[in-house]
């Protein structure tokens, strides 16, 4: 977001995280990765065998703000579901940011641990400065792999704010900014599968890189 607070987290955390956190769900197979391309809007998504047993909280975003993904559902089922709630993650945050509320359900239904300090973290700070978000948060090049003997999937994707501005809540004046190497980002979410009564993959960890060369369009 605009005000990028990211939690210093590196790849190798990420991989040692999951082989320590998700071993209980077991199992073998080799590592996958699924460049992933198209254009999806900002809604929930979540795969339809999920859909009817979670209760899922609101998400919704004022219509001057968009979020938009350029990525097509993997091949791969359980990349596919861990895609999903990745994507809704970011929603939720973004959510949580124009509802302006920190301790919000949304995006503590799709995260755990570190990933919803961030997220606490990031709303927490918009808030307490007096902003909201506008304008079109974008994401793109994803990619998933298998993390831990797929034990977990690692998503990753670019991010291009050079359209996303902040708008103070008292003045509604929006803090426009000029496209820079600082508008792109590369974001790292490590979901863990549901487990037992659970129905959806969490953000267990989340690393945010700023200033991604190769993020740059």
């Amino acid at each position: 977001m605009t005000r990028r607070r990211a939690l210093p987290t590196t790849a190798a955390t990420l991989t040692a995280l999951a082989t320590l956190t998700l071993t209980a769900c077991g199992g073998g197979g080799d590592r996958k990765s699924d460049d992933i391309k198209g254009v999806d809007r900002a809604t929930p998504t979540v795969s339809a065998s999920s859909a009817a047993d979670a209760q899922r909280p609101d998400m919704s975003l004022p219509s001057d703000l968009q979020v938009q993904f350029d990525a097509t559902r993997p091949s791969d089922t359980r990349h596919a579901a861990a895609l999903d709630s990745a994507k809704n993650y970011i929603l939720a945050l973004n959510h949580g940011i124009t509802a302006q509320d920190p301790e919000g359900p949304a995006y503590q239904f799709y995260s755990l641990g570190n990933a919803t300090k961030y997220a606490r973290g990031q709303i927490q700070g918009w808030v307490e400065d007096d902003w909201t978000a506008t304008g079109t948060d974008s994401y793109y090049e994803v990619r998933t792999d298998d993390v831990g003997s797929s034990l977990g999937v690692l998503v990753r994707m670019c991010r291009d704010q050079s359209k996303f501005y902040g708008k103070n809540v008292k003045t509604q004046k929006i803090r426009y900014t000029k496209e820079s190497l600082d508008s792109y980002q590369e974001f790292r979410l490590l979901m863990k599968p549901p487990q037992g009564s659970e129905k959806v993959w969490k953000v267990l960890q989340i690393e945010v890189q700023g200033r991604v060369k190769e993020c740059r369009r």
